[in-house]
């Protein structure tokens, strides 16, 4: 599966239980994660990687960043990632 598949099955998941989302485009600034979302007035940020894949030292700053002024953000290889990283969140 590719990284845009795994975006969609991402955001169509996302969009299913209630969230506001965007899939960023190459333009925005770097680092930037893949998938920005808001649910229940909460901030998430995912980085979408194929198995395999690493993020990068800037991905990594920028995902620590969110999570120090208070959003959720994490890396995730599938759709049941986010599954995983929200239910403790909500």
């Amino acid at each position: 599966m590719t990284e845009q598949q795994i975006q969609k099955e991402i955001i169509k998941y996302l969009e299913s239980i209630g969230a506001y989302t965007i899939k960023t485009i190459r333009t925005n600034r770097a680092g930037t994660p893949d998938i920005i979302a808001c649910l229940d007035g909460k901030f998430i940020a995912i980085e979408v990687k194929r198995k395999g894949n690493k993020p990068t030292p800037l991905q990594l700053a920028k995902i620590e960043q969110i999570r120090a002024s208070g959003g959720i953000a994490f890396i995730a290889y599938s759709k049941d990632d986010v599954v995983k990283c929200l239910s403790g969140s909500f």
